[in-house]
């Protein structure tokens, strides 16, 4: 059972895939679609939402696309679950619930909000280092990325 929405997956997909691949050069939200099998209009919304919350940055031009705001190990999921559900500063939804019900509202919803709270402190444990670490542990993106020898 997966806890977290579709789109939360995809920003975490997404940030993890910049991470992994956006060296030297930012990575093109097409490129990032194609890799996912997504619609670019789709992901774009979700990029721009990552961006405005400082975890991506946007770079324009022929060669732009998005590359991290900040080094990977000081992102955690839990930055990008945020984002991408599209809370405020304190965790909360931003758009408040208003349920008539006395069981939803003094009792289901504390319970539930009390574990969120625990997921995702969790979630803020795990960084997008140690996914990207994963990823090339795994192999996911095929071949190995290339090292470089800067011996002359």
């Amino acid at each position: 059972m997966n806890l977290l929405p579709r789109r939360s997956l995809l920003a975490v997909a997404a940030v993890v895939d910049i991470a992994y691949h956006a060296r030297p050069t930012p990575i093109a939200a097409k490129t990032l679609a194609a890799r996912h099998g997504l619609p670019p209009r789709h992901l774009e919304t979700l990029l721009q939402v990552l961006v405005r919350a400082g975890i991506l940055k946007g770079v324009r031009g022929p060669r732009g696309g998005y590359e991290l705001a900040r080094e990977r190990r000081r992102i955690s999921i839990a930055d990008i679950v945020r984002a991408a559900l599209g809370e405020g500063e304190d965790g909360r939804d931003a758009e408040p619930s208003e349920d008539g019900s006395a069981l939803v509202s003094e009792v289901v919803t504390p319970m539930i909000r009390s574990a969120s709270e625990g997921f995702l402190e969790r979630l803020g444990e795990i960084s997008v280092d140690e996914l990207c670490r994963e990823a090339e542990r795994r192999a996911v993106f095929g071949d190995p990325r290339p090292t470089y020898d800067f011996t002359i």
